[in-house]
């Protein structure tokens, strides 16, 4: 089984915690980013089909 050689300093493993919080944000900006722009409908670089109907087949 595998063991740490030596303990782990706090400054080191927080430093580890905030590179891992600081990716965390960049992703949740650029989603909210790109929800906001598909949105307004300015987005120029995502692609996506544009929503079909679907006919209700409660009305038949």
């Amino acid at each position: 089984m595998a063991v740490p050689k030596k303990k782990t300093s706090k400054a080191r493993s927080s430093r580890r915690k905030a590179v891992w919080k600081r990716e965390a944000v960049f992703s949740a900006r650029k989603a909210l980013s790109l929800a906001k722009s598909i949105l307004t409908g300015r987005s120029r670089s995502f692609y996506y089909p544009p929503a079909a109907e679907v006919p209700d087949e409660a009305e038949e």
